[in-house]
């Protein structure tokens, strides 16, 4: 039996109410999808989708975190069975300390191999290694009459669920391929960037020499120092590259929390005034030039980790994550958005930006070659959703597209534009799942 609950993603906005039920067994889940309410079903993990991905207002949502086991370590061939439910942070864990990490990770650890595969995340190697999506090479998918099926990279079904927001069936497992590491830290370079130009210039000029690599952007800075930004490359860690001191512990991974943010911040915390201050202050806070410092996995991946609940910070009426890429060559509409976020005043507490490689294969995935900038915006100013249909209209116009996993406001006019394989994807998600089972608010708001 279920309990109805109100859900909203990690940005905090838009709640609505489901019946949620924990499930376990395959055959259990089996049956609540075969006797599927008219409001469908969806799986649901952690809740680190920003918006309404993992919602479903008046049907049943499936909470999936107790099928978190991991079945099958491979390390001699880098490779690992897992259930779904399990999370990144799980299998740093358990394999870091063997010699294997995880092909791909966002920004944080706090998140299920089914929601990393139906979200296909990316991370700061995008450049290098692609998408989560390109790393698995098989899955069990529960389909909408409630059979299994297993999916390989050769199946179109495999590349409509990568990426297919949960859309497609419910992932029970994967198989993954691991990265080889010989430590659980990277060997990171900063520098200081002045302008976009600059910013821009040192990416395309050098990404290609680091494994990983984001930049912390300014917003709020405006004229010449537009984009001002701090760059972070590095690659992971040989042992040999450690001080003497570290070598012993090089594999250890036992990442903690310092603080757990109260619910007792206002909305409004995060203004203008606030972020500009400290704006500056990291600015000025990062070296101008760092070379071979050594950081452990959990610094350089996910400093936010460090503080459990941070979203809180954004107060009651929450944030918006907007995260959007434009190919390489619109350079000038990111500065074009980068005037308009300067000038609005909206604050942007997160702000980064990375180079995307080549697009991978799934049909809804989100990843394509260009500039990808990501933004935290608090919600509540009453001037938010003008200044968002301006940059909507500004990046579609350049042929840039949104990332559904963090998107909560997109109309559904502007799918078609920014997915140009989105009838494909209809197609094959029809056959799998014929009366719509699997179905989300987002879904819903998007004509999915």
């Amino acid at each position: 039996m279920g309990s109805r609950r109100a859900l909203a993603g990690w940005g905090g906005t838009s709640p609505t109410v489901a019946t949620v039920v924990p499930v376990a067994a395959d055959d259990a889940v089996g049956r609540l999808v075969a006797e599927a309410p008219e409001r469908g079903v969806l799986a649901r993990g952690l809740g680190r989708s920003y918006g309404d991905a993992a919602q479903n207002a008046g049907g049943v949502v499936l909470d999936v975190t107790s099928r978190d086991r991991i079945l099958r370590v491979d390390v001699e061939g880098a490779e690992v069975d897992v259930e779904a439910g399990a999370s990144l942070d799980q299998l740093m864990r358990l394999l870091l300390p063997l010699g294997l990490f995880v092909p791909v990770t966002p920004g944080t650890r706090y998140v299920t191999v089914g929601g990393a595969i139906a979200a296909d995340i990316h991370g700061k190697n995008h450049h290098v290694d692609g998408s989560f999506g390109q790393h698995v090479t098989s899955m069990d998918l529960l389909v909408g009459d409630g059979s299994i099926r297993r999916l390989t990279p050769h199946e179109p079904l495999f590349w409509a669920t990568v990426g297919g927001m949960g859309l497609t069936g419910l992932i029970l497992r994967a198989t993954l391929r691991m990265t080889r590491v010989e430590s659980a830290f990277c060997v990171v370079d900063t520098e200081r960037c002045g302008d976009l130009d600059d910013l821009l210039a040192r990416m395309a000029e050098g990404d290609d020499r680091y494994t990983y690599s984001v930049a912390w952007i300014d917003c709020l800075a405006r004229g010449s120092s537009l984009g001002r930004s701090v760059l972070t490359r590095g690659w992971s860690a040989r042992r040999d590259q450690l001080p003497a001191r570290m070598r012993s512990r090089a594999t250890e991974f036992r990442p903690h929390q310092l603080a757990v943010a109260p619910p007792v911040f206002p909305s409004g915390l995060l203004n203008r005034t606030t972020v500009t201050a400290f704006n500056e202050a990291w600015f000025r806070k990062a070296p101008r030039e760092r070379r071979g410092e050594v950081q452990g996995i959990a610094q350089f991946f996910h400093p936010l980790d460090g503080v459990g609940e941070w979203n809180r910070v954004y107060g009651p009426r929450g944030f918006l994550q907007y995260q959007f890429v434009v190919p390489f060559g619109a350079e000038p509409t990111l500065r074009r958005c980068l005037e308009m976020l300067a000038e609005s005043g909206q604050a942007s507490f997160l702000a980064v930006l990375k180079r995307f490689g080549a697009a991978g294969d799934g049909h809804l995935s989100f990843p394509s070659p260009g500039w990808t900038l990501a933004l935290d915006l608090p919600v509540g100013a009453a001037t938010l959703g003008g200044l968002l249909d301006r940059l909507d209209a500004e990046v579609l116009a350049a042929g840039g597209r949104f990332y559904l996993a963090k998107d909560s406001r997109l109309p559904a006019s502007a799918m078609a534009q920014m997915y140009p394989r989105l009838d494909e994807w209809r197609a094959v998600r029809a056959e799998a799942d014929p009366h719509g089972v699997f179905t989300s608010d987002l879904a819903r708001r998007l004509d999915l």
